[in-house]
């Protein structure tokens, strides 16, 4: 077998460290010259099976995520076989004397390998599941992040349903080969409010494909703005993709866009949908009934035909970040993707990530945002409190957890409407500690953290979940504890005791709101759970700020502010929003001004001093000190690169310390200039191999652009 030696092409005019990805092409000769089906001059044997005798070699993509058999390998198509094996299609072959599944890439006349090639064994399936654009997509995407083929497609293809496969074939809500018979402009709608939105329209309507990185004003017209371009891209006979952080936006962008275009011409894609469901929108956007789609982050592959336009919208949420490898961002694959297709690009939040300012500094997208008079009118009026001037005036401030200048704004607030309030933490006290010397609670057992279910309930471990009711302080002795975080369910129970006889409703983790109305009410809520108000909040509370901004996380102030921003942008124009933080923060700063360009210009000033991301690029390797060592001998390392560490990982989950079993592992870095993004992740890719092929047990996690450094 040879490995494919094939040229590359290369990108041009795209980001740093994105310029450097080749354009990796499907499949090029990887295992074999074909072989007939019968010696020459001789006779068949009975019951042998004969090669199609048009494009006989298929190349197959193996369903192996072994990073040394990160290639394609040819098998001979039987005659039998030859007008289902289709590119694209899943098919069963059989690879090291086991049955596997697979996706039959591209047909070929010949092979390059000299010895004899098996057959394959069926095809599951004749429907080309995998494009010729999504698959050279996943090559990419899985080059990009010292990945596998196999990973990514496992991702971008989801698992077939026989029965949903043989539906009928829905009619397309247009047609996309007929030009529109009356095209009609459509209106800038939202996107006059912008300097330059109706030119980004236009430059969607004429067919063209501008990069854009938007901050929304805040309110809920963000929504109506993306059905607007979605629709003017369809109105050019292109299709459009709209990824989202959750099933919640989701929903707002999928009503918003069966607004703007009438029902049938898109399709939602998100994983309460079920898996048949699911697989038959998919298929809807694969066979061309629908050309627009809005999903959570796996609809980042979903097979657009004619694609021109894709649209991220909150792009810090970490909701976004894929937990299963190679660990792709969409916005790192979206911007492959439109490069790629030669798509439009839309960015956009209330506020801007230091990724996204990069992007605008480096000049492959420009900065689309409201003019400051405009912000000022619909932005609310953000107060802080915190500062030791405010303290001295407001005694009760000095010991209570909501000062009273808080009290005051939400009881006249709750004349007009609803009041929200947000509360980083959920549970009721999710940390105790000795009410006499101070000393964190912790568990006997595993030294976890012990926290409260409720006001009666006994404290428990928030890691291996032991009740420790018979808890006394190691340090002095005692036995009574006090809070040292207060959760949401504890800040539910307080105001309702504040505010008797207003309705108080929580939604979190366990039970997230859809909406409330415009009745008078207290909403708590963490961050992320927010639900929007009908006609919007008259106030909004936002606690415990210290503890948003006191994480050790470099992007702690960055995501501090995505959340406030968020939450603030559900509030009515010019009215309140009290922020718990000490004022003189930058974080707090950019809130009172509504101003996140200016912070996110800040914060990668001071990354890029100290050469720490997105200025540079990073990729961290997990696993045991042995395990590392080794991977790092076999790593050829590109120039300029920098190991960090290893020092010990925490326990995935364990935000409070290592945990059990936490020092078992160590984390390295490395650290290369965004240029040597690509040659670090080739040369990572590689050392896997090696390792792999040996055949070695333990395996190191090797992921590109960790969104947490610390």
């Amino acid at each position: 077998m040879t490995k494919d030696g094939g040229g590359t092409e290369r990108a041009t005019g795209l980001i740093p460290g994105l310029d450097d990805l080749p354009r990796a092409p499907v499949a090029k000769p990887a295992d074999g010259r074909a072989a007939g089906g019968k010696k020459a001059g001789g006779k068949a044997r009975k019951g042998a099976r004969s090669p199609a005798e048009d494009l006989p070699v298929a190349r197959i993509a193996v369903d192996m995520s072994l990073p040394h058999l990160d290639r394609p390998f040819d098998y001979l198509v039987p005659s039998e076989l030859a007008a289902k094996a289709v590119p694209g299609c899943r098919v069963r072959v059989r690879f090291a004397g086991q049955l596997v599944d697979g996706f039959l890439l591209e047909r070929a006349a010949e092979s390059d390998h000299e010895g004899r090639l098996s057959y394959l064994e069926r095809v599951t399936s004749p429907e080309p599941v995998l494009t010729p654009e999504v698959a050279a997509l996943a090559r990419e995407v899985a080059d990009r992040y010292a990945g596998t083929f196999a990973d990514v497609v496992r991702l971008a293809v989801p698992p077939r349903h026989a029965r949903v496969e043989a539906e009928p074939v829905p009619e397309a809500g247009v047609d996309a080969e007929a030009p529109p018979e009356a095209p009609v402009r459509r209106e800038p709608g939202g996107w006059g409010e912008y300097p330059a939105g109706e030119s980004f329209l236009t430059a969607l309507e004429t067919g063209r494909a501008p990069r854009a990185v938007w901050t929304a004003l805040p309110g809920p017209g963000w929504a109506a703005d993306i059905a607007r371009a979605v629709a003017v891209v369809l109105d050019s006979g292109r299709g459009a993709l709209v990824v989202m952080a959750d099933g919640r936006d989701v929903a707002r962008v999928d009503a918003a866009l069966e607004g703007e275009l009438g029902e049938g011409r898109h399709v939602a894609l998100t994983a309460e949908l079920g898996p048949a469901e699911r697989y038959r929108r998919w298929l809807a956007v694969l066979r061309g009934s629908a050309r627009a789609v809005v999903g959570t982050r796996a609809a980042m592959f979903a097979p657009v035909a004619g694609l021109g336009l894709v649209v991220l919208w909150d792009d810090g949420d970490d909701v976004h970040s894929e937990p299963h490898a190679p660990y792709p961002h969409p916005r790192e694959v979206l911007a492959l993707r439109a490069h790629r297709a030669g798509a439009a690009v839309l960015f956009g939040g209330f506020t801007r990530t230091t990724d996204a300012m990069r992007l605008v500094e480096s000049g492959w997208a420009h900065s689309l945002a409201a003019a400051r008079a405009r912000v000022r009118e619909a932005a609310p009026r953000v107060r802080y409190v915190g500062e030791d001037g405010q303290l001295a005036r407001d005694a009760a401030a000095r010991t209570a957890r909501l000062p009273n200048v808080a009290f005051e704004v939400a009881r006249s607030a709750l004349e007009e409407g609803p009041v929200l309030v947000q509360v980083p933490r959920r549970g009721y006290v999710p940390g105790i500690a000795c009410g006499r010397c101070r000393t964190p609670a912790r568990c006997v057992a595993c030294q976890g953290p012990l926290s409260l279910p409720s006001s009666h309930g006994a404290p428990y471990c928030r890691w291996c979940g032991r009740i420790a009711g018979d808890w006394h302080c190691p340090e002095c002795g005692f036995f009574q504890v006090r809070a040292l975080v207060v959760g949401a369910k504890r800040t539910a129970e307080e105001l309702g005791r504040a505010f008797p006889g207003v309705q108080v409703r929580t939604s979190g983790r366990e039970a997230v709101l859809g909406g409330v109305g415009a009745e008078r009410a207290l909403v708590v809520s963490t961050p992320g759970a927010e639900p929007p108000a009908e006609g919007g909040y008259t106030a909004a509370l936002l606690l415990d700020g210290w503890v948003l901004l006191g994480r050790p996380d470099l992007r702690a102030g960055e995501e501090t502010l995505r959340r406030w921003m968020n939450a603030a942008s559900l509030v009515r124009a010019r009215c309140p929003v009290v922020v718990a933080a000490e004022g003189s923060l930058p974080a707090v700063q950019a809130l009172v001004r509504w101003d996140p360009v200016t912070y996110a210009e800040r914060e990668l000033a001071e990354r890029r001093e100290v050469g720490f991301p997105p200025a540079a690029l990073m990729a961290s390797l997990t696993a045991s000190p042995a395990a590392i060592r080794e991977l790092l001998a076999d790593t050829r390392l590109p120039d300029g690169a920098e190991v960090l560490g290893p020092v010990p990982a925490p326990q995935a989950g364990a935000a409070d310390g290592p945990g059990r079993n936490g020092l078992d592992k160590e984390r390295a870095l490395i650290r290369v200039p965004r240029a040597a993004g690509f040659a670090l992740a080739r040369a990572l890719k590689e050392a896997q191999g090696v390792r792999s092929a040996r055949k070695v047990a333990e395996t190191v996690r090797v992921q590109i652009d960790p969104l947490e450094l610390i």
